[in-house]
């Protein structure tokens, strides 16, 4: 790697790490170097620069565009304006050296035209305040003196590049600037006097803030909508994350993330924060992930689960109504088409804050972003009125053609995407199979196991905690049932899809089967599947955007093997409440299948707690042939895998089967005996 490149990948990753200065996928940075042309031998002088997409703090060598600067900085003879200067995006194009890494960002020409060997441009919460302050100008000479030089508001592009270059030219003392309503930039000769200056302004007006600012700038106390206590609030937040989920899903699916942390829930208590919420973020990169403004529960902490319900879905309808009339404010014929009309961000006080994106990652991110937001309120309102960019200029970058283009480039979401999925019993075979699959088709899973240390050990398999997450749950138990489901909703908003698998077996004769073998096999599999579903089906209800419940049943529903009373007329119970919630929860759009397997013997956590060797012994084989054995007596003569009754339940559950409900698919590679009819 080139060593300027270097350098500048790890100064990048060193701002990335801090929240303090920049948000995530927040910013970019540039170094300005020479490299060997492999065409012509000879040096040739070179941009750096952060590309599309990319994050600072994880920052690779892929993730930068390489341009040429001579070519770069050529394109300004062929600028046509600021009407047309969407266009210079393209003509980046032509200025990338070999293959020119990754797509150049809007923010390309601020550092290939500044005349400073590295440019860091940043979005830290400090900055921001002073730059959307409304007398941010002012406040900059005060707390900087000419050492950083204000530049009012203007969409990024290339007259933004232009501009700074200018100013830069003008101040030579300057080492930055505060871009009006949108954030920082500072430069240096080197990689360190960039980092070292980017930091000054960053600690600068924190320092200021916090010695000059307002002691609470939010306003007293509202009573009635201080915090709720932690278990009550989190019960609360379990009890309405399934409505707000539905509405926020009104146009199209989403994932949730709820957060309730010191900083949101203070800024939910104070008396300013309905009219600072009503006037919106301004920094781009903020509202282009928390929209405009959020939609707030205007109810005090204490109001119940129904009412706070009815309240919030006469808000949410308001809310369309608001958004569809800015839209029309400042729509042109060019516009792109209304994205839809439901919130990202939703502010419940004394609870906390529930945001919503296309996966679980742009969920918590739009939360993330949101908590800038008020700290840059808070800053903003500290020294001064916090007052973003208008409405107009709002609408001008969500819908800006490049935006539109960005996410037209989007690859095409997976089956399972933003559905999210409980599987019990998934920390070994037949669940763990089926969560796997489900989060390879683009689901967030969540592994529900007896051992907790198990299920997040089979949850970090799957990924990150934007993918899956392991929970306890004692199907058998109705509280930890719930709790279990409370966990899936506060972790990902909500849940669509439930896999009932947890289930265990003894294989005995009538005669020898105790009252306890009968008990514990129904108390696991009959009973739990049921708390499960009815849990689930609470969730599911209330949502409003339908679901799928299937049950993990057996070949043994519908066959009388032998020695084995208690597991296969309990597999019986499963295949009829599949049926029995088939038929009544149907008028919601759930719907409920089952899937029949046989005899799945490698990685099935039954059959390896004896399981296997009783039935082994049952047809008087050696129990590493029992797997031999089942595939021997099917028509297929195929042996069953945990991964294939994980297909069926992708069936199932996918697009394909959209209008199956009450079916019992077998997977037992043939078995006459269990044929259905």
């Amino acid at each position: 790697m080139n060593e300027t490149a270097a350098e500048l990948i790890a100064r990048s990753n060193r701002l990335g790490a801090d929240p303090k200065n920049t948000n995530y996928a927040g910013g970019n940075t540039s170094a300005k170097g020479t490299d060997i042309d492999p065409v012509t031998g000879e040096p040739v002088e070179l941009l750096w620069v952060k590309g599309s997409g990319g994050d600072l703090g994880t920052l690779t060598e892929s993730g930068l565009a390489v341009l040429r600067l001579d070519r770069m900085r050529a394109l300004v003879n062929v600028y046509p304006g600021v009407d047309r200067e969407d266009e210079m995006v393209a003509a980046f194009d032509y200025a990338l050296h070999g293959k020119g890494g990754a797509a150049p960002s809007i923010d390309t020409a601020m550092h290939g035209l500044v005349d400073a060997k590295h440019v860091d441009h940043l979005h830290p919460d400090s900055g921001i305040a002073i730059a959307t302050a409304a007398d941010g100008e002012e406040l900059t000479a005060k707390i900087f003196g000419d050492e950083v030089v204000w530049v009012p508001w203007r969409r990024p592009g290339f007259q933004l590049g232009l501009d700074i270059a200018e100013i830069k030219r003008a101040n030579p003392q300057a080492i930055g600037c505060i871009l009006g309503g949108h954030g920082i930039t500072a430069w240096g000769d080197t990689s360190e006097e960039s980092e070292r200056n980017s930091l000054w302004i960053i600690d600068t007006a924190a320092a200021y803030i916090a010695e000059h600012g307002a002691a609470e700038p939010f306003g007293p106390v509202r009573p009635g909508f201080e915090p709720l206590e932690p278990a009550e609030r989190r019960a609360k937040a379990a009890a309405l994350a399934p409505v707000i989920r539905g509405l926020a899903s009104f146009d199209k699916p989403t994932v949730g993330h709820f957060t309730d942390s010191d900083v949101v829930l203070e800024f939910l208590s104070r008396e300013r924060m309905p009219e600072l919420a009503a006037l919106g973020t301004s920094c781009p990169d903020h509202f282009l992930r928390t929209k405009v403004k959020p939609m707030v529960l205007d109810l005090p902490a204490g109001a119940s689960i129904e009412e706070s319900a009815a309240r919030l879905r006469e808000l949410h309808e308001a809310y369309r109504a608001d958004y569809a009339a800015y839209y029309e404010r400042h729509a042109t014929p060019d516009s792109p088409a209304m994205r839809g009309a439901d919130p990202a961000i939703v502010l419940v006080p004394g609870v906390g804050m529930f945001s919503f994106g296309k996966d679980k990652q742009t969920a918590r991110v739009a939360g993330e972003f949101y908590v800038n937001a008020i700290n840059v309120m808070r800053g903003a309102e500290a020294l001064s009125t916090y007052a973003p960019i208008d409405e107009a200029e709002k609408f001008r970058i969500e819908y800006w053609a490049l935006e539109e283009a960005k996410l037209q480039r989007m690859p095409k979401p997976k089956p399972h995407a933003t559905r999210i999925a409980l599987v019990t019993g998934a920390a070994s075979g037949i669940g763990l199979a089926t969560a796997k699959r489900l989060a390879a088709e683009g689901a967030c899973v969540v592994i529900a196991d007896l051992d907790l240390e198990k299920a997040q050990a089979a949850a970090a398999e799957l990924g990150t905690a934007d993918v899956a997450i392991g929970v306890a749950a004692n199907v058998t138990d109705a509280q930890a049932v719930q709790g279990a489901i409370d966990e899936a909703v506060l972790a990902f908003g909500g849940l669509d899809l439930v896999v009932n698998n947890a289930g265990l077996s003894l294989s005995k004769p009538l005669l020898e089967t105790t009252e306890a073998d009968w008990d514990l096999q129904h108390d696991v599999m009959a009973k739990g599947s049921f708390l499960v579903s009815k849990a689930a089906a609470r969730v599911l209800i209330d949502q409003g955007l339908g679901g799928d419940i299937v049950y993990i049943s057996s070949k043994n529903s519908v066959f009388a093997g032998p020695n084995n009373i208690a597991y296969s007329a309990t597999k019986a119970d499963q295949a009829h409440q599949v049926r029995l919630l088939a038929v009544e929860l149907g008028e919601y759009g759930i719907r409920v299948n089952g899937i029949n397997p046989d005899g799945v013997v490698r990685g099935s956590g039954i059959f390896a707690s004896g399981w296997g060797a009783n039935r082994a012994a049952t047809y008087g084989i050696p129990e590493e042939k029992l797997g031999e054995f089942y595939a021997q007596r099917t028509i297929l003569k195929r042996e069953v895998l945990p991964e294939h009754v994980a297909n069926a339940v992708i069936v199932l559950t996918g697009p394909e089967l959209s209008r199956t409900t009450g079916l019992h698919v077998p997977v037992d590679a043939g078995v006459a005996a269990a044929f259905l009819r």
